[in-house]
C-alpha cells in the first residue's frame, strides 16, 4: 500500500500526518507565521561568555539570541566576534534557542539570517521520500516548496475521518495501548512521566506472567505515540502492575522498539523504583509544548471559532490571549479567509488568562 504525507489546513497551522492504509505512523504541527528556526544558519556575535554554563551567548541580530553550548569552541572566542552558527535546538521551556558553530570567523558580513531551515513538510518528505502528498485547500497547495510539487497528488483531498480522529487523540494526556491497557503522559519541567495501567488479569495463566505479556504487548506502540508527539528528553515509564525483578526483561523490548525513531532515543535501563528510563533528543518542541503555549491556546480558539461559530463577528479575549493572535496575523487571517467573514480582536482585561469569548456584531 502507498504512503502518503496528508496535509490539513487550519487557521495559523497545518497538520502533517504521514500514513499507511488507516496507521498514522508520524505526525507534525507546521506553523508557517512561527517557525521554530532549526536549521537556520546565522551570521552571530559572540554577546558574552558563559563559562559557567560550558558555552556563550550569540547575537542572532533581529533581537534574537542563542547559546553556543561548544566549551571547546567558546574557549577560542572573543567577545565581539563573528561567526557562522546553525540553530540546533529549538527554544523550549523557557530556554532560547541552541545553536551549534559552522565557521569560527564571518568578518565583514552583517548580524543576521543567512539561510533558513527545513519547514516540517520538508522534513517529513526527507524521512518518508516515497510518501505522496495531498493537500486540502489551496492554501496548503501553495505551501508545497517547487522541489516538491511533482510529489502531490492533484486535487484536494481531506484528511480520512478515521486518520483525523487519531491526530486529534495525540492531544489527550491519556493513551489506548493494546490489550485495554492505557498509558497516562504528563510533563513535567524536568522530564516526561508516563504510567502504564492495566485491566485485571483474567484466565488461568500465573498474574506475573499475564502482566508481562500485556506489558510486552503494549510498549512498542506506547514507543510509537511517544514519537508521534515528539516527546523529548528525559522520560520514564512505569509499567503496569509487574513485580521489580521482572521489569528488567522489559528493556529488550524497548531497545526493539526505539530503532525505528529517527532520532535515536536510548534506553538508560530501569531503575531502582522499576522506571524505564529513556532519553531522546530535544531538537524541535513537543506537542504539548506547542499545543499548551499561549499560541497554542490562540489558535485552538480560532479551530473551534471556524468549526462552531460561523456567524460570530467579534473575538473578545483576555489581554494574554489577544496579545498572541497579534503577534500571528496571519493565523487570523486564515480564519477569515476560511469562513469567509471578518473577526475583530477585542481585549478585556476582565477577563482570566487565556478566556476567550464570541459574539455577533
Amino acid at each position: 500500500m502507498m504512503h502518503y504525507l496528508r496535509i490539513a489546513t487550519f487557521p495559523g497551522e497545518m497538520r502533517l500526518a504521514v500514513t499507511k492504509d488507516d496507521t498514522l505512523l508520524d505526525y507534525a504541527l507546521w506553523r508557517p507565521a512561527t517557525p521554530d528556526l532549526v536549521g537556520n544558519i546565522y551570521v552571530a556575535r559572540v554577546a558574552a561568555q558563559a563559562a559557567f554554563m560550558g558555552g556563550a551567548f550569540v547575537d542572532l541580530g533581529h533581537g534574537l539570541q542563542g547559546f553556543l553550548s561548544d566549551q571547546k569552541a567558546v574557549s577560542h572566542l572573543t567577545e565581539g566576534q563573528s561567526i557562522t552558527v546553525c540553530v540546533s535546538r529549538a527554544a523550549q521551556g523557557g530556554k532560547g534557542v541552541r545553536v551549534r558553530m559552522l565557521e569560527p570567523s564571518a568578518q565583514g558580513k552583517d548580524v543576521g539570517l543567512v539561510t533558513t531551515g527545513p519547514t516540517p513538510l520538508e522534513r517529513l518528505t526527507a524521512q518518508w521520500p516515497n510518501a505522496i502528498i495531498t493537500v486540502d485547500t489551496p492554501q496548503a497547495a501553495a505551501l508545497v516548496p517547487p522541489l516538491l510539487r511533482a510529489k502531490r497528488e492533484a486535487g484536494f483531498i481531506p484528511i480520512p475521518p478515521e486518520i483525523m480522529a487519531a491526530c486529534h487523540a495525540l492531544e489527550d494526556s491519556s493513551v489506548d495501548l493494546p490489550g485495554n491497557m492505557q498509558a497516562t503522559i504528563t510533563p513535567t519541567p524536568a522530564l516526561i512521566a508516563i504510567d502504564m495501567d492495566a485491566p485485571p488479569v483474567a484466565g488461568s495463566r500465573p498474574k506475573q506472567t499475564a502482566q508481562f505479556a500485556a506489558n510486552r504487548d503494549a510498549l512498542p506502540e506506547l514507543l510509537h505515540q511517544i514519537r508521534l508527539r515528539n516527546l523529548s528528553g528525559a522520560i520514564v515509564i512505569d509499567p503496569a502492575g509487574m513485580a521489580m525483578r521482572k521489569r528488567q526483561a522489559l528493556q529488550d523490548v524497548v531497545q526493539e522498539a526505539l530503532r525505528a525513531d529517527p532520532l535515536r532515543p536510548r534506553c538508560l535501563g530501569v531503575s531502582a523504583l522499576g522506571l524505564i528510563e529513556i532519553v531522546r533528543p530535544r531538537i524541535h518542541p513537543s506537542l504539548p509544548e506547542l499545543l499548551n503555549s499561549p499560541h497554542g491556546h490562540a489558535l485552538k480558539a480560532l479551530r473551534t471559532i471556524l468549526a462552531q461559530a460561523p456567524t460570530a463577528t467579534i473575538l473578545r479575549g483576555s489581554i494574554p490571549f489577544i496579545q498572541a493572535l497579534e503577534q500571528d496575523p496571519q493565523a487570523v487571517a486564515d480564519c477569515v479567509q476560511l469562513r469567509g467573514k471578518p473577526l475583530a480582536l477585542k481585549a478585556d482585561p476582565a477577563l482570566p488568562d487565556f478566556f476567550w469569548t464570541v459574539q455577533d456584531a
